[in-house]
């Protein structure tokens, strides 16, 4: 009857299939790239201005953001979208990134492309990347998403491609941020959910005419990261709070381990009892989806033997809750057990003559 329950509830406020307006969906886990929702998620598409994550995962990779080049006039001249670039002025490929991903500036994916080995070189880097990801539905043609016939991902892939770039801290850091100047270009972010969603941290946004209105979105709540994604989708904005909203919607608040509870045993050495238990600190939970925490990889660090005398509640090591490559819970371990003493009953005297009695 509770798994019917479960089942029920989850079916109320997940998105039904074409219950959002967008020709593509999809909302994925960043962290363990678990399908949430999807609609039509692995149909070829152009994906506009998003492409732009690529861009700038690929430009990450290069290093050396601080180095400052001078813009050239076919930087400058780019059709579209724009961060304003002038022949001649000089700035740091950071920046440039900044007017990429904020003011989608289609001069500055052009001026990184050239700055990064030239515009053949960077977008095969691109095509790289995309197949090192394990994208097979994937294809770039240009940096900026400008339109062309072989120029297309999937609302799927383009979730992945966003879930690599959301390791990067520098990533996080530019798409995160609302508005800065850099070097004399005010920018403003045109990501309105960082506003209007609470716990939004980015992404992109994208149109073209022949792609429609693009947005890849991502937002963090109770330690789990989600991303959305649609593709030509004239109501994308409140269909991402939909989609993002549905998705947090079916982790649950799950316990770990409580504080006081036996995690592992460390062999004593030098005293009157074999072993010591090693107690969780801290009542630890984290926010799980249906079935996560049978696949919980828990990790312990510390020594897995000591020596007498051991002090009760003295730290012991620590413990970590793994789902892949993903923490989602720590904790401290304390000695424990009831024949310990704490430190304050045992005189440091006391305590080195019991040494040299064992």
């Amino acid at each position: 009857m509770k798994k019917l329950f479960c089942v029920l509830a989850l079916l109320l406020v997940l998105p039904r299939a074409g219950a959002v307006s967008a020709r593509a969906a999809v909302v994925i886990d960043a962290d363990t790239g678990e399908t949430l929702f999807e609609q039509n998620a692995d149909s070829r598409l152009p994906m506009a201005s998003t492409t732009k994550i690529m861009t700038t995962l690929v430009a990450l990779g290069e290093g050396d953001l601080d180095r400052v080049y001078t813009v050239k006039p076919e930087y400058a001249a780019v059709e579209g979208s724009s961060m304003y670039l002038k022949a001649g002025e000089t700035l740091s490929l950071r920046d440039t990134l900044y007017g990429l991903m904020l003011a989608s500036g289609n001069d500055a994916a052009v001026a990184i492309a050239g700055e990064c080995g030239g515009m053949t070189a960077f977008v095969g880097k691109m095509n790289a990347k995309a197949a090192e990801l394990g994208l097979t539905d994937t294809h770039f043609d240009n940096p900026n998403g400008l339109p062309s016939d072989t120029h297309y991902t999937t609302a799927h892939e383009l979730a992945k491609i966003t879930a690599a770039a959301l390791k990067d801290p520098v990533f996080r850091q530019i798409v995160s941020t609302k508005s800065c100047t850099v070097s004399g270009h005010a920018l403003s972010n045109h990501n309105r959910l960082l506003s209007m969603y609470d716990g939004a941290i980015g992404v992109k946004t994208g149109f073209t005419r022949a792609a429609g209105r693009c947005l890849v979105s991502a937002a963090e709540r109770n330690g789990r990261t989600i991303i959305a994604v649609t593709l030509n989708d004239p109501n994308d904005w409140n269909d991402h709070m939909e989609m993002l909203d549905a998705g947090f919607a079916q982790y649950s608040e799950v316990t770990l381990h409580k504080a006081g509870d036996t995690i592992a045993n460390a062999r004593v050495f030098g005293g009157d009892t074999a072993s010591v238990p090693l107690a969780a600190k801290n009542t630890v939970t984290a926010y799980l989806l249906p079935g996560e925490k049978e696949k919980l990889q828990r990790v312990r660090y510390g020594e897995k033997i000591c020596y007498a005398p051991v002090v009760k509640t003295a730290q012991a090591g620590s413990v970590e809750y793994r789902l892949g490559d993903c923490v989602l819970g720590r904790d401290t371990l304390v000695y424990g057990g009831e024949s310990l003493l704490p430190a304050e009953e045992k005189s440091f005297v006391e305590r080195i003559m019991e040494r040299f009695r064992n």
